[in-house]
């Protein structure tokens, strides 16, 4: 193991403990609140990174199946008439159906690209709000509530906290494994030249197609366990564009196509939405604030900061390397002088 592997390492799973001992160190209810939302979406940005980041298709969509997963989890509750924290063995099926409905969504979205597909995204999204306040079983515009929990105040937020952690640790190394996997190449492939990657032998349909319901399948359980923690959905809470809007801005603000950029972006972003919604009274404030937040991102840090930040170091010691070499004397060729040239896809990184 070299030395930046190492550090690496050490870096993760000292983030990962500071994360697991947060709720035993800070007790005070609202933070641990914000603490759960923030890992909801670290979570939820992961599993959207897993197919619009690695395949380049920007999904606008992936509200749909925040809300299927938290229907599911919530008829399933009231049909089965549970209560207490049984209600979280629905999360898995949550995610399971989320994924099904994928299919139908990524047999007609996916037959087109670019702005067409993010249009298409779109518009399943509003068909499928409506559908939410319309249909009977879905409770319409008074939807569906969870029982309450008679759990500790002092300690209510925490096993929702840890049930997102879980999340949000499955969500980010699946997306670590499928982007050093040949499955994660072949996205990868698609989204730098579809057609190329065609032409090379990628099954092109087949891998959109289950990197999107695998995509789904995350966002689904995010939803279901939203849910449970929420403890009401709504068809305009459920099924809300805000939501979209979100995951897409955390991902361009991290580093799009990453694994730690989306990461960074929810663990920046929700905590700042949180604040603003408690600061300002006005609902509208904070969707103009995420307006104003996604241009700003796309016209002055289009790669995000992960990636920016990267290149300015790579930069950095590329000049402090030039500025190490001795100057070429009059016995020596300057060629000697130069910095060796790059050879490998190592010396490039």
């Amino acid at each position: 193991m070299n030395r930046k592997t190492a550090l690496l390492a050490g870096g993760t799973v000292l983030v990962l403990a500071v994360i697991a001992v947060f709720p035993l160190v800070v007790t005070n209810t609202l933070d641990t609140e914000f603490a759960v939302l923030t890992l909801m979406f670290v979570a939820a940005v992961a599993g959207w990174n897993l197919f619009s980041g690695y395949s380049g298709y920007i999904s606008l969509g992936h509200a749909v199946f925040f809300g299927v997963g938290a229907y599911t989890v919530a008829l399933l509750t009231e049909h089965w008439h549970l209560n207490g924290g049984q209600i979280f063995a629905l999360i898995p099926l949550g995610a399971l159906m989320a994924a099904v409905f994928a299919v139908p969504v990524g047999l007609i979205a996916l037959r087109v690209r670019r702005h067409t597909f993010v249009v298409i995204t779109i518009a399943v999204f509003f068909i499928f709000q409506l559908m939410a306040y319309n249909f009977s079983f879905t409770g319409g515009t008074d939807g569906i509530s969870t029982p309450f929990f008679s759990w500790s105040p002092a300690t209510y937020n925490n096993p929702f906290y840890y049930a997102a952690f879980v999340l949000a640790v499955a969500a980010v190394a699946l997306g670590w494994a499928i982007r050093g996997s040949r499955f994660g190449l072949q996205l990868l492939a698609i989204r730098d030249d579809e057609d190329r990657a065609r032409g090379l032998g990628v099954r092109t349909w087949r891998v959109k197609l289950i990197a999107f319901m695998i995509s789904a399948a995350v966002v689904g359980a995010v939803g279901g366990l939203w849910f449970i923690f929420i403890g009401q959905v709504l068809p305009e809470t459920g099924f809300d564009p805000i939501f979209d809007l979100s995951v897409a801005l955390m991902a361009f603000l991290g580093g799009f196509g990453t694994i730690a950029g989306p990461v960074l972006g929810a663990l920046i972003l929700e905590p700042l939405q949180q604040y603003v919604s408690i600061e300002f009274t006005n609902g509208y404030i904070g969707e103009v604030f995420l307006g104003l937040l996604f241009l700003a991102v796309i016209l002055f840090l289009p790669r995000g900061i992960v990636p920016t930040g990267s290149e300015r170091l790579t930069a950095w010691r590329a000049r402090r390397q030039r500025r190490g070499q001795p100057a070429p004397g009059p016995g020596r060729p300057a060629a000697a002088a130069a910095p060796p040239q790059a050879t490998s896809t190592e010396t490039v990184r």
